[in-house]
């Protein structure tokens, strides 16, 4: 029953694959695992994410939906990290906006767009105290940048928030 259900699937990822869940970080494909849940056979992705040291399933059909793509590669990280000082930052914004705006950036899973959060955040935060869910948002989206530097640089944790620290701090 799971060779029927994968048809279509394997190809976009199998056991091993590191891939990227966005709102939660990068994670490691652990197994593949037909469930029933609700009187309901459905295929399960079985996942690690090491940067949380918390394994979830999530159902495979829900994978497109969600955004779930590949982990990017070392190349595309060095290029997130020597960008952080590229493009403007709207400080007129407020804060309920630029919440909104940050959100949806966030939840594309997008690398580039998550940096854009990250730097935007730290350089108003240098002219200003951001409110407690800018903070949030900040912290959450540094976090997803520096799970996926550990999956992709296989880099311990310190190391990857150092890189980041480095990247931020030529632009402050």
């Amino acid at each position: 029953m799971i060779k029927k259900l994968l048809t279509g699937v394997t190809s976009m990822f199998e056991v091993g694959d590191k891939i990227f869940y966005p709102m939660h970080g990068a994670c490691l494909i652990k197994a593949i695992e037909e469930k029933e849940l609700l009187s309901e056979k459905q295929l399960y992705f079985i996942l690690d994410i090491p940067s949380q040291k918390l394994k979830i399933m999530l159902a495979k059909d829900k994978i497109d939906q969600l955004g779930v793509r590949k982990v990017v590669n070392g190349s595309t990280i060095d290029q997130v990290l020597s960008e952080f000082n590229h493009g403007e930052t709207d400080f007129t914004i407020n804060s309920n906006l630029r919440f909104r705006s940050n959100m949806n950036k966030m939840r594309t899973g997008d690398i580039h767009q998550g940096a854009e959060v990250i730097r935007d955040l730290m350089r108003i935060s240098s002219k200003k105290s951001l409110p407690l869910g800018d903070q949030n948002m900040l912290s959450n989206a540094r976090d997803f940048l520096v799970s996926e530097m550990i999956l992709v640089l296989e880099i311990p944790l310190d190391q990857a928030n150092d890189l980041l620290d480095q990247a931020i701090s030529k632009d402050t």
